[in-house]
């Protein structure tokens, strides 16, 4: 999809450079799924304190029980 945005010139040559990206494209490309997987792991800290979690369950253990 041909999308035009008025980027700071400043901005996306350091994008380009630091990134080592061939294009901008591929700079703007690269930092929107890093923005997406940024905002992705900040949803999970919402569920911080919400969700019960027991790191000595035996998983494999329920599993067989629950089979069985």
């Amino acid at each position: 999809m041909a999308t035009n945005l008025d980027i700071d010139d400043k901005l996306i040559r350091q994008a380009v450079r630091i990134g080592k990206h061939r294009t901008k494209k591929e700079a703007v490309t690269a930092a929107l799924v890093e923005y997406v997987k940024s905002r992705k792991r900040l949803a999970l800290l919402d569920w911080v304190g919400k969700v019960e979690y027991y790191d000595d369950v035996d998983d494999k253990k329920l599993r067989r029980r629950k089979a069985g």
